[in-house]
């Protein structure tokens, strides 16, 4: 697809701070837009990023078809960024436009318009280690019309935003608690997507734990209330011995890409690793006879996250919470280590995209 590039006059970045980011508030001075009509996609531009105008009758307000995804562009050196695994990305982004009804994105088109946006945009990479430019893809219903159907018009973006890291606790342990009240998703349902009415509907319960002095909700299935599924924004992982374990993906849990990363690591390291149901009672099982190791989440925006404390009916299973357990560490170190160019990629993992060292505007 040919993309039209049109430059911003004037770049916003002698305004940003590179000391002081903050996750998600600044965007860089281009996004990407791509427009869905009559069965097919059209007109895609790179364009100064700004404000979008629709009519109140967007379909996405009011039907909900909208959908995205989360992913990290990371300072090589001087002339090179590397993408962390982008075509997964993409998969699953296909994967939500399919159940939601929505059109997909071929690989081409989405490798182009991220390669273009970050060779134009390249600069807005923090250098700092630790730091990256986080890539948001969404897409939406777009079509003027209030009626229960399937939009015939969409709208796909991606912005870019430099950040630190998501967790203003850092490397020091979250505390999750289960809900006795609320569910994020039932088999059958969106729970495998990337939808975004997942997070809406997660909003009130994780308000209800952090007004508790909780940093997120543990979720539990829908049917039984007593299998672990993830964390609101993360995937969840227990060190149980010498296995470690997570919950498998059966619809309901979202395939997470740093999820899958760790899973192949630990793996490679020859740790013995389960994708399987476990109850929130097995875990406080094996806190009390202590083969409970660690506890951490994994997800694009923290990578890793320590848990230290999990609350459940009352109950507390608590482990360190003053510093990351040396598994997570090492996994930690392992992901960010390929990322950043310091470890090799033995699992071609790394999209490089080459940039000028030219001042482009």
């Amino acid at each position: 697809m040919n993309i039209k590039i049109t430059q911003t006059d004037q770049s916003r970045i002698s305004e940003l701070d590179f000391n002081n980011l903050e996750f998600g508030r600044v965007f860089s001075d281009h996004m990407f837009e791509m427009v869905y009509r009559d069965g097919e996609w059209v007109e895609a531009e790179i364009k100064p990023y700004g404000p979008i105008t629709f009519d109140p009758s967007l379909m996405a307000l009011h039907y909900g078809q909208a959908i995205f995804e989360g992913m990290k562009a990371y300072y090589a050196d001087e002339d090179t960024i590397h993408l962390f695994r982008p075509t997964d990305h993409h998969k699953r982004l296909n994967n939500s436009a399919k159940r939601l009804c929505m059109p997909e994105i071929e690989e081409s088109v989405f490798m182009e318009a991220l390669e273009k946006l970050l060779q134009l945009d390249y600069k807005w990479v923090p250098e700092t280690h630790g730091h990256s430019l986080y890539i948001r893809p969404f897409m939406f219903a777009s079509e003027e019309y209030i009626a229960a159907t399937v939009s015939k018009e969409y709208r796909f973006y991606i912005i870019t935003s430099p950040v630190a890291a998501y967790y203003k606790e850092g490397f020091n342990p979250v505390s999750l608690t289960t809900s006795d009240e609320y569910v994020r998703a039932a088999k059958g349902g969106t729970g495998e997507a990337k939808s975004a009415g997942n997070y809406g509907g997660s909003f009130l319960p994780a308000r209800k734990a952090q007004q508790e002095g909780f940093t997120q909700v543990l979720w539990l299935d829908a049917k039984e209330h007593k299998y672990v599924e993830e964390v609101g924004t993360m995937n969840i992982f227990f060190l149980i011995g010498d296995t470690l374990i997570t919950p498998q993906l059966a619809g309901t849990v979202l395939p997470g890409v740093t999820r899958r990363s760790v899973i192949s690591l630990a793996k490679d390291w020859n740790l013995n690793v389960e994708e399987r149901r476990i109850s929130i009672d097995e875990v406080f099982e094996a806190h009390k006879n202590g083969s409970l190791k660690e506890i951490f989440g994994a997800g694009t925006a923290a990578v890793i996250s320590p848990v230290g404390l999990i609350h459940h009916k009352g109950e507390t299973v608590t482990l360190d919470r003053e510093k990351i357990g040396p598994f997570a560490k090492k996994m930690f170190d392992a992901i960010t280590g390929i990322q950043y160019g310091n470890i090799e990629d033995t699992h071609g993992w790394i999209h490089p995209v080459q940039i000028s060292t030219a001042v482009l505007y």
